[in-house]
């Protein structure tokens, strides 16, 4: 009896422990899913051991990673990411391109070089997907208190960091989908089924909206509004997995774009993160904590680490800078954007955890994953006060 009922008491140690570390967490500076990856840390078999994993948590998590990715697409500004031209489109591009390249080399220096297509260039390419993610809710912040948030650096920043956030959903489906199962998928079929997804997606889409702008206009701020919404995000994560190969969190992200420009979107986003930041987000985050280990650690791991925070910050600034710098900002304004592109949250460890359900990664590498969110969310701010400190327009 007591082994039916221990996961109330493991939902119940999960959910207090994330609570006090995200707590603790914004109260001396660092962001609260970073208290919660340490709660779990601490509960799990790397410390104390207190709770497990078990297929409960698992499909928990999945629900945690899935609804986050559905308020990350209602989140989506179209008029904003129309209206931020051709610069900020280019420099998302190679914010996204450098550091797949230097992460992908990276593993490859360190574990060994292969062709293409095998297991080991997968991961190597997968390590590089995980680099290229940005997060720049911190530089947001520092931004605003410096009074710089919506002027041309500022714009520039925040537009590109909505278009690398749809770049790298794009690319994270793309690398899983040449891994396969086997790693042997043909490219082209892989890019077929991603166009397909996409063009059904956005076709059927499209009428979704209307219809939800009619339930919108006639049940407004009513609770079926918000539930059915998140029915579409499961239905289309679920077809997204199930029929085209693609990441579940694609479908769930693709749904939320799809529903990010109805009357009610910021009502529907505040009923969504009710369940997500009571429940289902605290384990996901805490359940990347119970996964990671240190039994694997050695020199090589804790050497690798090292370089891959240094590479993923300098892959954003060499990738974002000098491509701004080619574009006509000036070079302090360039490291600005360079600098403040170098942030990573949560879309780097959902793209750490997606790898590691597929067999793209194995649990060791969250250590350097979750190093490379706690040096960037510390630095960037910091950094960006130091750029901005003694200029003219500061």
């Amino acid at each position: 009896m007591e082994d039916s009922v221990r996961y109330l008491l493991d939902l119940a140690i999960i959910l207090f422990s994330a609570k006090l570390f995200s707590i603790t967490g914004k109260k001396i500076g660092i962001p609260e899913v970073v208290g919660e990856i340490l709660a779990g840390l601490l509960l799990g078999g790397a410390v104390l051991g207190i709770v497990k994993e078990s297929d409960f948590l698992a499909k928990l998590a999945e629900i945690g990673v899935i609804m986050l990715m559905f308020e990350a697409g209602l989140g989506t500004n179209l008029k904003e990411l129309k209206q931020s031209g051709l610069k900020a489109t280019l420099i998302a591009c190679m914010g996204v391109l450098v550091p797949i390249i230097l992460g992908a080399l990276l593993f490859m220096c360190f574990y060994g070089f292969d062709a293409p297509g095998s297991e080991r260039f997968n991961r190597g390419l997968f390590i590089g997907t995980i680099m290229s993610a940005t997060s720049v809710s911190i530089t947001v912040a520092a931004l605003k208190e410096l009074g710089k948030l919506n002027d041309r650096v500022g714009t520039t920043i925040v537009s590109a960091a909505i278009i690398d956030d749809v770049i790298g959903i794009i690319v994270l489906t793309v690398v899983i989908g040449l891994a396969g199962n086997d790693g042997s998928v043909n490219v082209g079929s892989v890019f077929l089924k991603v166009v397909l997804f996409f063009a059904i997606a956005i076709g059927t889409g499209f009428l979704v909206f209307k219809g939800m702008s009619w339930l919108d206009h006639r049940y407004t701020h009513q609770r079926r509004i918000p539930i059915i919404s998140l029915c579409y995000c499961f239905l289309l994560a679920y077809l997204a997995e199930t029929f085209f190969n693609i990441a579940d969190i694609t479908g769930a992200y693709v749904a939320g774009v799809v529903l990010c420009n109805l009357a009610d979107r910021d009502y529907i986003e505040r009923r969504i993160d009710i369940s997500s930041y009571m429940i289902f987000a605290p384990i996901f985050f805490a359940g990347i904590g119970l996964k990671t280990t240190f039994g694997a650690m050695n020199a090589t791991l804790i050497l690798f680490s090292v370089c891959f925070v240094i590479a993923a910050l300098l892959g954003k600034v060499i990738g974002c800078g000098l491509c701004a710098r080619t574009l006509g900002f000036d070079g302090k304004d360039s490291l600005r954007i360079g600098v403040g592109m170098m942030t990573r949250g949560e879309v780097a460890l959902i793209t750490a955890q997606k790898g590691l359900a597929v067999g793209l990664l194995t649990a060791e590498f969250f250590t350097p994953v979750i190093l490379l969110i706690l040096v960037s969310s510390v630095i960037t701010p910091i950094l960006l006060k130091k750029l901005y400190r003694g200029s003219d327009e500061a």
